[in-house]
């Protein structure tokens, strides 16, 4: 049976496994330890979720997720990713069940968490140069009535496209910046370990 809270360890270790990638990719622009920082997050995430009932309530596990990586990933990550799971947790509050819709306004929540937190916006080689496209392919899937897996299926394909995108553009927020336009030619890790999580739940839904 699928429970959230199965699905949610999916997500984590998919990040776990791509520790050395992830930490490869920040060692060429930023501060060298994204992997690092976000494999030690979920694996102290794993520690809190443990204890919770394996049927526990969405909106409990999320926001679980969400202070247990503000509490244990370093730099800019763990406020970023805490807050957009925190954000999210709000929008499925007394739902037993997830549709394409919820799920949108949860991504939309997280997306609006990262954006409030980091002051970013589209364009300045961040996660939000995956999230936001994936938001958007989804709305576009919605309306076309498909599943909520070929949903998910179309904002991966967009979130991996927009990693590819972030190749091509300047960084202009936090230590990539300084590299100003060397920094061009290297995929933001941020997006890329947005997109594995994304990559990660529609291997395991589908």
């Amino acid at each position: 049976m699928t429970t959230a809270k199965e699905a949610l360890r999916v997500v984590g270790q998919a990040v776990i496994d791509k520790k050395s990638y992830l930490t490869d990719l920040d060692q060429a622009i930023g501060d060298g330890d994204h992997g690092i920082n976000m494999a030690r997050g979920f694996e102290s995430v794993f520690k809190k979720i443990a204890v919770l009932d394996d049927n526990i309530d969405l909106t409990t596990l999320l926001k679980t997720v969400g202070m247990g990586l503000i509490s244990s990933v370093g730099g800019a990550a763990g406020p970023l990713y805490g807050t957009a799971f925190l954000r999210a947790s709000g929008v499925c509050a007394g739902k037993t069940e997830i549709d394409a819709v919820t799920a949108k306004a949860m991504l939309d929540a997280a997306i609006k968490g990262i954006q409030d937190r980091g002051k970013a916006k589209k364009g300045e080689k961040t996660m939000l140069d995956a999230l936001i496209p994936a938001s958007e392919a989804m709305d576009i899937a919605i309306k076309a009535g498909k599943t909520e897996v070929e949903c998910l299926a179309d904002a991966v394909q967009a979130a991996q496209k927009g990693v590819e995108y972030t190749k091509t553009i300047i960084a202009t927020k936090g230590r990539a910046s300084y590299l100003a336009e060397r920094s061009i030619g290297h995929q933001d890790p941020g997006a890329t370990s947005s997109t594995v999580m994304l990559e990660a739940l529609y291997n395991y839904l589908e």
